[in-house]
């Protein structure tokens, strides 16, 4: 069981990568020179081999639970840290294409078992991997009959989904473990993914032992999992690689988009993470608008929820993108520049503003209070600041959240996005 303290350590350092050296050569640098972060790096790998409690580290895309794939008893422990339903598969992260071929050729490692013919990664793969890899996204691979995969990582499909992440410091991990690592988001199930270590013990102190601090994630949504294996190939998770740029690689021209935003059915069988449960909730309730709402209707319906007092809005966020200026005209321009104010919290340039309001059936107004966000213009921007926002402004307890949509078309992380804001929302409406 992990302590009641739960430790941030340092390994920011390491993100700067190998250089020319390889992996093992790196690591035995470190090692050498006993640096704090390699006995960071090797005291997380030792609870990796030896203990049921999860690790968090972080990844190019979000902070990731880590535990040795092929041991039922410590993945069952990223289930209990998450508190996350186990039909959920998992995404097996290696750091070679040496360690994935071992998982798809168990048979082949070990002396005095029959050898089978051996599993090929499937041709269609080959050139994404030579262009994607390492990066965010992940493939869907057959499981093969003699697995070294503990079963609660495929929740008992035939397939395991498998990336290699390109953050130097997330594969020397997986390296010095030496064993795959089975890592979801390091945030508890259905919350918004953690982009920092401060993130992740929020929601998981008390459940892990240890956080390795990398500091901010820098594409701010999940890998993008794809599926090779059906004909035509499918996107089963939108995620750090477009649709567009899938398309540019041979045999990938006629992917198809295989998810939608909402969730599954009860009885229906996940193929990918994020598929069949509500994800990136924060606490309060989210609102999202259509990119194409007018800024004048999103403002009369804000007012409006702030009017009723059965939607119980006594605090508020306010998530800008493109087309809503400041404020959103919840009062005259001019009294929002002179009453606003910066507010301390883990983004910068997060402001507050007071909004005088009359509810319905109260004789006299009251003050409510509005906290402001610019995501940015570019969808990069967006994409990177999007969990951590929704983080802010659950710390500031508001109790609805309006988020301004983008297009789906808007770039090759416009629909990631979107489909993170509309399984927070629930719902998506236009004004």
């Amino acid at each position: 069981m992990p302590n009641s303290s739960t430790r941030i350590v340092s390994v920011q350092r390491l993100n700067q990568g190998p250089g020319a050296r390889s992996l093992a050569e790196w690591w035995a640098d470190e090692r050498k020179s006993q640096t704090p972060e390699s006995k960071a790096i090797e005291e997380a790998a030792n609870l990796l081999r030896t203990s049921d409690t999860p690790v968090a580290f972080p990844t190019e895309t979000v902070y990731g639970l880590g535990a040795d794939a092929t041991r039922s008893a410590a993945v069952q422990g990223i289930y209990r840290a998450k508190q996350r339903p186990s039909d959920n598969p998992l995404i097996v992260h290696v750091d070679s294409i040496d360690m994935l071929d071992k998982l798809l050729n168990p048979s082949q490692q070990s002396p005095g078992v029959a050898q089978t013919p051996r599993i090929p990664l499937p041709p269609i793969y080959e050139p994404l991997i030579k262009r994607f890899w390492p990066g965010p996204i992940t493939i869907i691979l057959p499981n093969p009959s003699g697995s070294d995969l503990a079963p609660e990582v495929t929740s008992n499909l035939t397939t395991f989904g498998a990336r290699m992440p390109s953050s130097p410091l997330a594969r020397l991990l997986i390296h010095a473990t030496d064993r795959p690592l089975a890592a979801p988001s390091a945030n508890a199930s259905t919350k918004p993914s953690p982009t920092t270590a401060q993130h992740v013990h929020h929601d998981l102190k008390g459940r892990i032992d240890l956080i390795l601090d990398g500091g901010a994630s820098g594409v701010g949504v999940e890998s993008t999992v794809v599926d090779g294996l059906c004909n035509p190939p499918a996107i089963l998770r939108p995620g750090g690689i477009g649709i567009d740029e899938l398309r540019e690689v041979p045999g990938w021209e006629n992917v198809e988009v295989a998810y939608r935003d909402g969730t599954l059915g009860v009885k229906e069988i996940p193929r990918a993470p994020g598929m069949k449960y509500r994800h990136y909730s924060p606490k309060a309730r989210v609102v999202l608008f259509k990119a194409e709402s007018n800024p004048e209707g999103v403002a009369r319906h804000v007012r409006k929820d702030l009017q009723d007092s059965a939607i119980g809005a006594h605090n508020i966020g306010i998530v800008r993108t493109r087309h809503w200026k400041q404020g959103l005209g919840l009062a005259p321009e001019d009294v929002v520049a002179s009453t606003i104010q910066p507010v301390a919290a883990p983004i910068d340039n997060l402001v507050s503003f007071p909004v005088p309001v009359q509810e319905t059936g109260s004789p006299s107004s009251r003050t409510k209070v509005a906290y402001d966000y610019h995501l940015g213009d570019d969808t990069t921007s967006i994409a990177h600041g999007l969990f951590a926002v929704l983080r802010a402004l659950d710390e500031f307890d508001v109790d609805v959240i309006y988020v301004e949509g983008i297009s789906d078309s808007d770039g090759d992380l416009a629909a990631a996005v979107m489909n993170r804001l509309r399984k927070a929302a629930g719902t998506e409406m236009k004004a």
